[in-house]
């Protein structure tokens, strides 16, 4: 058998045609609807935010229903992880996006990906999507590479597998609805906007280097105050636009929290082809059985939380305190509210409460939160970067989550610390409008502002003063189910719906 080089490890070249007393793995079950979940990242590989966390999650919760794909650029930690990677097809290059390979192999517990070999375009260093320098120059191209082969398997360039149906994620796939129409392919797409700050705004001059028409750049196509909106392309031509939580999807429909799109988003919403669908987390976050804590625990066994407490601080060179554990687990950007959490640090600190910190991003917010940790180093630590097991023992530990976004499309983190029993302290926006009950679950506060904050931490101290009601939001909070059953039949209903308004199908859903 030959295979390709990619510098990382061995593709195969397409097998021979198979019959049908010899089945391939590749085939899938003819008897359910084919849904290409399309993504720049994953977490099983590589990921940098909610959206890496729920494409890692919700292709699988899917599978009991449909027969689900990923499709995810070559990065080289993909290619690493992946087994049985066999390439299936050549993607011819189109305007100034180069050929690639198309690979598809299987993650060790059976999900089917197809991966996009293209060593120029995703084997680098840094992010997806950029590195120390910035955003990468040529994003344009990567990701129109992406989108477009999401439209090139709804056509079959597969042979033994097409999509029935795309389910886009963010910017970074949304030219392929527009590719698909352009190219007169007839098969329903659901985008989901994971966070519509991020639009994929390119020069009007790439046009011609992304196979965008001239005609297209318009209002009503991929114009965007004179730019090129790749997430744009994708509201307007997919069959369905989704968001990540209810609140998210109302407050995208309105000038304050639309990006510049909210008259499009408005009339989809008119249209039903708006819907927001809350996230869920894995069943990983369970203190109960949790491998990377400290000393597992339940609901009730406060000594076993503590413990996890007093690991945090002694890993972090803290003091011994029976006061309050307030935590920040985020990337450290305005979009959090950092700003406010630093702000709020010096009256917990004199109120006798402590802080621990882990995340990285904006310099300026690394550097405060360094000088604060300076400051106080008994009662304030402070780590810049991310660990999977530190932060798992912090949300174990803290009492409560600080996390005044500004604003929050879903957020994961006061998921994540309900079920570890922190109560986070949120403002009422997008998803954490949605998850956190105040009073019962956590506190919530709606001006974005330090009054607003200190309003709500003031609370939280009131409430930590007297164990009994704490211990029965503790519990409450524990109690919650954030899982992927619910967000899967959701979406479930949603592509029948897409479904139903396109020709009929070989089966029906499962």
């Amino acid at each position: 058998m030959a295979y390709v080089d990619l510098g990382a490890r061995p593709v195969a070249e397409p097998p021979s045609p198979i019959s049908a007393f010899d089945p391939d793995p590749r085939l899938g079950n003819a008897l359910l609807p084919r849904i290409l979940y399309a993504t720049p990242e994953m977490a099983d590989f590589v990921k940098t935010g909610g959206l890496g966390e729920v494409a890692g999650a919700l292709p699988r919760a899917l599978r009991r229903h449909y027969d689900v794909r990923v499709l995810i650029p070559g990065y080289a930690r993909v290619l690493a992880g992946l087994e049985a990677l066999t390439t299936v097809a050549r993607l011819g290059a189109f305007a100034g996006v180069p050929a690639c390979e198309l690979a598809f192999g299987t993650t060790p517990d059976g999900l089917g990906v197809y991966v996009l070999i293209a060593p120029d375009l995703y084997e680098r260093d840094g992010t997806p999507y950029g590195d120390a320098g910035g955003d990468f120059g040529d994003n344009d191209l990567r990701f129109a590479r992406l989108s477009r082969a999401a439209a090139e398997l709804a056509a079959g360039i597969d042979p033994f597998w097409s999509a029935d149906l795309l389910h886009l994620n963010d910017w970074q796939t949304a030219l392929a609805p527009a590719y698909m129409s352009w190219l007169g392919i007839r098969r329903p797409s659901v985008l989901t906007i994971h966070n519509l700050a991020y639009q994929g705004l390119f020069h009007r001059d790439n046009l011609g280097r992304v196979g965008v028409p001239d005609y297209a750049f318009q209002m009503d196509g991929v114009e965007f105050y004179g730019q090129l909106s790749f997430l744009k392309a994708g509201i307007y031509h997919a069959s369905h636009v989704t968001t990540v939580s209810e609140t998210y999807a109302r407050e995208i429909t309105t000038p304050e929290g639309g990006c510049g799109l909210d008259g499009l988003l408005r009339t989809r919403a008119a249209q039903g082809r708006l819907t927001g669908i809350l996230n869920g987390i894995d069943e990983s976050w369970d203190p109960r059985t949790d491998p990377h804590l400290a000393t597992r625990f339940e609901p009730d066994d406060w000594k076993g939380k503590r413990a996890n407490a007093d690991e945090v601080r002694k890993q972090f060179g803290m003091a011994v305190s029976r006061g309050p554990l307030f935590a920040i687990v985020s990337r450290l950007v305005h979009q959090k509210g950092i700003d406010l959490s630093i702000g709020a640090a010096e009256s917990i600190v004199a109120e006798g409460g402590q802080l621990v910190v882990i995340g990285q991003g904006e310099g300026r917010f690394e550097e405060a939160l360094r000088d604060l940790a300076g400051r106080h180093p008994e009662n304030v630590g402070v780590h810049v970067g991310f660990r999977e097991t530190e932060a798992r023992r912090i949300f174990a530990g803290s009492d409560f989550l600080l996390m005044p976004s500004r604003f929050e499309p879903c957020g994961l983190a006061q998921m994540y610390a309900q079920r570890f029993g922190s109560l986070p302290i949120v403002r009422r926006t997008g998803g954490l409008n949605d998850t956190v009950e105040d009073g019962v679950t956590g506190f919530t506060f709606g001006e974005a502002s330090p009054r607003g904050l200190a309003s709500a931490i003031r609370r939280a101290f009131e409430t930590f003063g007297q164990k009994k009601r704490f211990n029965t939001m503790r519990r409450s909070a524990m109690s919650r189910s954030f899982g992927w059953d619910g967000a899967a039949l959701n979406y479930c209903n949603l592509y029948a719906r897409a479904f139903g308004n396109h020709t009929a199908r070989r089966w029906k859903a499962a």
